[in-house]
């Protein structure tokens, strides 16, 4: 029998956005988030202290015996706090971090939160139910981009807009902890409003369901609801410690015939469920024969003067990368325990390049493609996709941890492929206004670099992607050119149509990194190193650079890089930027 987190796995994979996903207090547990019930405890604790007394051994008869009235939520908020702001204070301390506690890793999405966040922001959630009161769905959400519709109390659910419409619909069951309206005790979760049971009704007959972190003892409405519901369109997965379900929850799940999935908890549930439907992703990629469609589409839109279908095609292929390469996918905050060894450091980095060169593959091809054979006319297309790829989406200013910098340095890795694909095509067919467009025209819009002519260059090759990223990758350690290194063995078969011979391909590589090291020294006075500086990874004992002064001073003005607009075609900016970057050979 398949293990039922695979058959998950491929459901959610084969129709995305048809699982809902029900959160119990299980899954804040591990942040250190306490539950409606567990506030109102402490509340009690604290005011008998207050009073002189010790109400330990029993809180709730202290409190009976003392107001003659049940304990609630609400109500205790009431006598405690009479105005909202001082409610809100009182109960920022329960649910709301401290910045010892943030640094501990405490009240704050878990990875269960981060991994959720990243199967919504990839559509194969859509639909989030919790009991939980605190708020770190949401900043996960949040994380990823994603701006959730909240239901959290049934004037909501009228405005709302229908669960399929929005990329997220977070139903808090029993309310936000802000919200007076909080349902805890028994009397109170007894029942639900009218309005809520509607939607909840509609959830459980319309969608699957993932339960997680749900005992099933203290919700006696939810209880209801999942007994009303009939219908079993789609499996019930209920993940629980060791696949034990309590009694009341193990009548459910033989009342639904659910699938019981054995977790160790809440996290490594989610991140598993994740990481393996991001596998699956990757398995569907293109099968090869749809690269080579995709090239011969651009040929053929080239020679039939097709602007719009090439330009249509190389956008919905590069948007597709920014979409499989986004930080719902390949998460640049810590989700890695802080603790991480070099190791597991390495192993990842290994791996988010090998997907991210697996995904950027079609566009290389359409890229190197177009800047061999295309005109000037469709130079803008060219620069577009780089452009693009070069500003990924900008990191949330909020409800984000730690950023890791090497994970978020690869996030421009694609447009660094793009630019050499298409800067080494255009050096082998010497079409060099083609060359100086790439390298000069996309942008980096940050506030660090503003717009000035290499910005989005020295980000991305300088500061972004620092060589020790790729280091990480077996036989390039300690290899300060790692990263050119590792383009040269990468984009040897997307180029061989135009450079089918090994010696070739190699001197067309290190004069499209030459010229590009020489532009950037006369443009911003930034020296960058390349292969072209390494005589082991040359054709010949003749230096690329020395090939290229024999060959301005044999031509003079009619050299091909000052026509095409390279050094303004002056010689002495040349000359000025040639002993720049002949002192790396030194």
């Amino acid at each position: 029998m398949i293990n039922p987190l695979l058959s998950l796995t491929f459901s959610m994979h084969a129709s995305p956005g048809t699982y809902a996903v029900l959160l119990g207090s299980g899954v804040s547990r591990s942040a250190s988030i306490p539950t409606g019930w567990e506030v109102v405890l402490d509340l009690i604790n604290q005011l008998a202290r207050l009073m002189n007394e010790n109400c330990e051994s029993d809180p709730v008869a202290w409190f009976k015996a003392k107001y003659e009235q049940e304990p609630t939520y609400s109500g205790l908020l009431e006598m405690v706090a009479k105005f909202p702001a001082e409610r809100s204070s009182l109960l920022q301390k329960y649910f709301e971090p401290t910045d010892g506690e943030r640094e501990s890793g405490l009240k704050v999405p878990t990875k269960a939160h981060h991994a959720l966040a990243r199967l919504v922001k990839s559509s194969h959630v859509k639909v989030i139910l919790t009991t939980n009161f605190d708020r770190l769905m949401e900043q996960a959400l949040n994380a990823v981009g994603i701006t959730p519709t909240i239901i959290d109390n049934p004037d909501a659910v009228d405005g709302a807009m229908p669960m399929i419409h929005n990329p997220c619909t977070l139903v808090k069951l029993h309310g936000d902890y802000r919200d007076l309206r909080t349902k805890n005790t028994p009397v109170e979760l007894e029942e639900y409003d009218p309005c809520i049971n509607g939607l909840l009704d509609r959830v459980l007959d319309e969608f699957g369901l993932i339960i997680c972190g749900w005992s099933g003892e203290s919700d006696p409405a939810l209880r209801k609801a999942f007994k009303r519901c009939k219908n079993r369109r789609f499996t019930t997965y209920w993940a629980a410690h060791n696949g034990h379900l309590k009694p009341d929850a193990d009548e459910l799940a033989k009342l639904r015939a659910a699938e019981k999935i054995s977790i160790k908890g809440a996290d490594h549930f989610f991140s598993e469920l994740a990481e393996k439907i991001d596998a699956l992703v990757q398995i569907d990629q293109p099968h090869p024969m749809s690269t080579k469609m995709a090239v011969a589409q651009v040929k053929k839109y080239i020679e039939s003067k097709s602007h719009i279908r090439l330009r249509d095609l190389l956008k919905e292929d590069v948007e597709q990368i920014v979409n499989k390469t986004d930080i719902a996918h390949y998460p640049v905050a810590t989700a890695f325990p802080e603790e991480i060894n070099a190791v597991s450091r390495d192993k990842e980095l290994t791996s988010r390049i090998k997907a991210f060169e697996t995904i950027s593959a079609t566009s290389v091809a359409i890229i190197a493609t177009g800047c061999f054979w295309g005109e000037k006319e469709h130079v803008p297309f060219w620069v577009e996709a780089v452009d693009r790829l070069a500003n990924p989406s900008n990191l949330p200013q909020t409800g984000l941890p730690c950023v890791n910098m090497a994970m978020h340095s690869l996030r421009v890795y694609p447009a660094i492929l793009m630019l050499y694909a298409g800067g080494i095509a255009a050096t082998a067919s010497g079409r060099y206004e083609t060359l100086l467009a790439l390298l000069s025209q996309p942008k980096i819009r940050c506030k660090k670099y503003s717009d000035s002519l290499s910005a989005w260059l020295i980000s991305a090759l300088r500061g972004a992607m620092q060589q020790d990223i790729f280091m990480a990758i077996p036989g390039l350690e300690n290899m300060h050119i790692a990263r050119s290194v590792r383009l040269l063995h990468v984009l040897r078969e997307p180029l061989r149509e135009f450079l089918p011979g090994d010696d070739n391909y190699w001197r067309t590589f290190n004069r499209f990194e030459a010229i590009r090291s020489l532009w950037l020294a006369d443009t911003d006075g930034v020296v960058l190193d390349g292969v072209f500086t390494h005589r082991r990874y040359g054709s010949s004992e003749e230096s690329v650079l020395t090939e290229m002064l024999d060959e301005q001073q044999a031509m003079g003005n009619d050299w091909p890089l000052f026509k095409a607009g390279f050094f303004g075609g002056q010689p002495e900016r040349w000359d000025k930027a040639l002993k720049q970057v002949m002192e790396l050979q030194k």
